[in-house]
């Protein structure tokens, strides 16, 4: 690293969590949903039933095991809250017909219409924090984080 390139970092960090990627994954993820928090609360959803609503909008029907995965939760505990999302007609269950031990669930047209404005003020929101980076920069930090997602 040059001299400029170092004095634009800024000092090196002087704690162990202050330069580790999960620690800054973490705080990153809390800044940005710690706001954002309140307006799904107050829409009467909890975090992890917004982050269901979310990941099933415009996609086709998918195991639950699928759906937990990328909530990051547990098989369990989702399939309890696809049950009572589907009592409250935001969800829909049927068996999958490849493999009739899976569970596929949909967003249904309330679901959809629960979670469209959240998606829309979240986008917002998302502007919203990450305003002091550039577009580049932000377009650039989501790719590597897909890629770092990535299996394997």
């Amino acid at each position: 690293m040059t001299r400029a390139a170092a004095e634009r970092a800024g000092p090196a960090p002087s704690r162990f969590v202050d330069d580790y990627l999960g620690y800054l994954l973490g705080q990153a993820n809390h800044a940005l949903f710690k706001d954002f928090e309140a307006v799904v609360r107050e829409a009467g959803l909890s975090g992890i039933e917004w982050r269901v609503l979310a990941t099933l909008s415009g996609q086709a029907p998918m195991p639950v095991g699928q759906l937990a995965h990328e909530v990051l939760s547990q098989q369990p505990t989702v399939t309890r809250l696809v049950q009572r999302l589907a009592a409250q007609d935001w969800v829909s269950l049927s068996d999958d017909p490849a493999d009739q031990r899976r569970t596929l669930v949909r967003i249904t047209e309330t679901g959809q219409r629960k979670v469209t404005p959240l998606m829309a003020l979240a986008r917002q929101h998302e502007a919203a924090v990450l305003g002091t980076l550039d577009a580049s920069d932000v377009q650039r930090l989501k790719e590597q984080l897909r890629r770092l997602a990535q299996p394997g």
